[in-house]
């Protein structure tokens, strides 16, 4: 947000840097903790404008659900609160396909875990496929068709996607869950 309290959005460069950053410290985490699997929490939302109120509540509601499936196995956990929107690092003790399934599964179940980017950072760096635990590739906000295929088809405005956003996070946010 800016000094003027105007929602601030960001540029192609400077999501393109924020994604290099990001890569370069999972590389130094994974480097420094060999032995535990690595998660990398960012927010779905679509627009220039990364943070702000909803992508907040968002974060906060991927952070809670990570602690509380990863109760006994989490070991580390940074956040980052950008202007290139939220990010966390997670570290647990638990073997890399296994985490994959339960970031999956909050994914999948938690009300607001369509707009969770959990992803599972290899050790080589790459992050695990969906398909590498067997789970079915991420449905579209608004239809039932491959998330991929509507982005890439431009199905859908983006005016619609952050009104669908804004009213799964107000519900989320109003009914205390």
């Amino acid at each position: 947000m800016s000094e003027n309290g105007i929602l601030k959005g960001v540029s192609l460069h400077e999501l393109l840097a924020s994604r290099d950053q990001r890569w370069h410290r999972q590389m130094q985490l994974l480097r420094e903790h060999p032995n535990e699997s690595l998660l990398c929490l960012t927010v779905i939302m679509p627009g220039s404008v990364k943070r702000n109120r909803l992508s907040l509540a968002v974060a906060r509601a991927a952070t809670e659900a990570i602690r509380v499936e990863f109760a006994d196995s989490l070991t580390q956990m940074e956040e980052r609160d950008l202007e290139t929107g939220f990010e966390a690092y997670v570290l647990v003790s638990l073997p890399t396909l296994e985490t994959k399934q339960i970031a999956c599964r909050i994914e999948e179940n938690h009300p607001l875990g369509r707009l969770f980017d959990i992803d599972i950072i290899a050790p080589d760096g790459t992050p695990l496929s969906r398909a590498s635990v067997g789970a079915q590739p991420r449905r579209c906000l608004l239809c039932n068709n491959e998330a991929r295929f509507c982005m890439r088809n431009h199905t859908h405005t983006p005016e619609q996607i952050q009104a669908y956003i804004a009213e799964i996070v107000e519900a989320y946010v109003h009914d205390g869950l």
